[in-house]
C-alpha cells in the first residue's frame, strides 16, 4: 500500500524546493513507518538542493527529525508502533569488520530503507542521507530508528539525528575531552556550539570559541564557552596559545572544514595534542603541512564521523541530561516553522542569522 504525504523536494540543482505530494510504501522487511514530528533544517539539506553532495534529483530533503512509529516491517524488533524515536542515518549493519571488532560506530556498511520513496508520478525520490524527513511521514531502515522518552520535545529530540550529535560527539566520543583538559572550538555555528557544549559536559576547565562572526561567538557564551576569539580582528592561533599559557589547547576542533581552519587548529594545539575535523569539506578543497611539523607535534589528527556516535547509546543518555536541566538542547532551537518555510529557512542559515530552524508538523 502507498501512503500520500506532503514533503520538501529538491527537483533539480540550484533551485528553490517545492511541497508537493509523495508517496510512502508501507514498511516492508526491516523497515519502519515514521510520522515525522519535527525535524530541523541542516546545512547539509542545503548542499543536497545546491549539488554539492550527488545529483540524484529529485531528492526529499529533510533529516534531523523526531515522530512516532507508525508501522513496522516483518522482522522487525527494535522499534514497535507507538514509540517515539530520533531518526539517524547510520544503521549499523553489525556484520562488517568494524562491527566484529567491536567497533559499530564506524560500521562500513550502513543501510537504510530498500523500498523507494516516490513523487506521485511514481517518479523515486532519493532521501537526504537515507531518511528524508522534511515530509509528514516517512520510511527508514528500522535500525535508523532510536527509541527516547517520549515526553521530550520532538524539535529539541530531533536535532540529535545529525548537527548536535555530530559536536557533542566530536569532544566526547573523538577527541575525547577530559577533565582539566583545555578546548578550542574553530566555527561557532550549530556543529560548533554543540562541540562547545560537549567539551563543557566533559568537563573541561576553558573552552575557546573561535568566529569570524560576533554574533556566534555570543551564541557560544550561552553553550559554555570561557573564552571567544573574533579571527576576523584576530590571529586565532596566537590568541589561543595565549588564553593557555603559551602552550596552545589540549584539543582543538574544526567545526568549519576549511584549509584555513584545519591549519590554524593544527597549530593552535599543544604538543601531543588533538586535533578533530568534524566541519565537512568542500571535496575539491586539500590542506598542505609540512610534514615535519606533523612529526614534531606528535599528538593525533582524527577525523569525527557523526561525533563517532552510537544513536542507541548515546541518544537516550542525552535526551536525558536534557530533560534533567543539565544539557540545554533546547538553546539551539531559533525558531519552528512550517513545511512551507523551508526554502526562507534555508536563506537564515546560510546568513547565519540563526542556528537552528526547525519543522514543526
Amino acid at each position: 500500500m502507498q501512503n500520500k504525504a506532503r514533503g520538501v523536494v529538491a527537483r533539480k540543482k540550484g533551485s528553490p524546493v517545492e511541497v508537493v505530494d509523495i508517496l510512502v510504501p508501507d514498511p516492508g522487511p526491516g523497515e519502519a513507518l515514521v510520522e515525522v514530528q519535527a525535524c530541523g533544517v541542516c546545512h547539509t539539506d542545503l548542499h543536497y538542493r545546491e549539488g554539492g553532495i550527488g545529483d540524484e534529483f529529485p531528492y526529499l530533503l529533510g533529516h534531523e527529525a523526531a515522530g512516532i512509529v507508525e508501522a513496522v516491517g516483518p522482522g522487525v524488533t527494535n522499534v514497535r508502533p507507538g514509540d517515539f524515536v530520533v531518526l539517524n542515518w547510520r544503521a549499523v549493519c553489525g556484520r562488517c569488520r568494524a562491527c566484529r571488532r567491536g567497533r559499530p560506530q564506524y560500521c562500513f556498511d550502513t543501510h537504510n530503507a530498500s523500498q523507494p520513496m516516490t513523487l506521485t508520478d511514481g517518479t523515486p525520490l532519493s532521501p537526504a542521507l537515507g531518511i528524508g524527513a522534511f515530509a509528514e511521514m516517512t520510511l527508514v531502515a528500522a535500525g535508523q530508528c532510536t527509541k527516547v522518552d517520549s515526553e521530550s520535545d520532538p524539535a529539541v529530540a530531533g536535532l540529535l539525528g545529525c548537527g548536535v550529535m555530530a559536536g557533542i560527539g566530536a569532544a566526547v566520543n573523538t577527541a575525547p575531552v577530559r577533565l582539566g583538559d583545555t578546548v578550542a572550538v574553530i566555527g561557532c555555528g550549530g556543529v560548533g556550539a554543540a562541540a562547545i557544549t560537549g567539551a563543557d559536559l566533559a568537563g573541561a576547565r576553558r573552552v575557546i570559541a573561535v568566529d569570524v562572526d560576533a554574533r556566534k561567538l555570543d551564541w557560544a557564551e550561552r553553550f559554555g564557552a570561557t573564552d571567544s576569539v573574533n579571527a576576523r580582528h584576530t590571529d586565532p592561533v596566537a590568541a589561543i596559545r595565549r588564553l593557555t599559557d603559551g602552550f596552545g589547547a589540549d584539543v582543538v576542533i574544526d567545526a568549519v572544514g576549511s584549509p584555513e581552519t584545519f591549519r590554524q587548529a593544527f597549530y593552535a594545539r599543544d604538543l601531543a595534542g588533538t586535533v578533530v575535523l568534524v566541519g565537512v569539506p568542500n571535496p575539491e578543497v586539500q590542506a598542505s603541512l609540512p610534514l615535519i611539523d606533523v612529526f614534531a607535534r606528535g599528538g593525533a589528527i582524527k577525523s569525527s564521523w557523526y561525533g563517532d556516535c552510537l544513536p542507541d547509546r548515546d541518544f537516550p543518555v542525552l535526551v536525558e541530561l536534557n530533560q534533567q536541566g543539565r544539557l540545554d538542547l533546547d538553546a539551539f532551537v531559533t525558531e519552528r516553522i512550517a513545511l512551507d518555510e523551508v526554502e526562507a529557512a534555508f536563506g537564515r542559515m546560510h546568513n547565519g542569522d540563526v542556528l537552528r530552524s526547525v519543522v514543526v508538523l
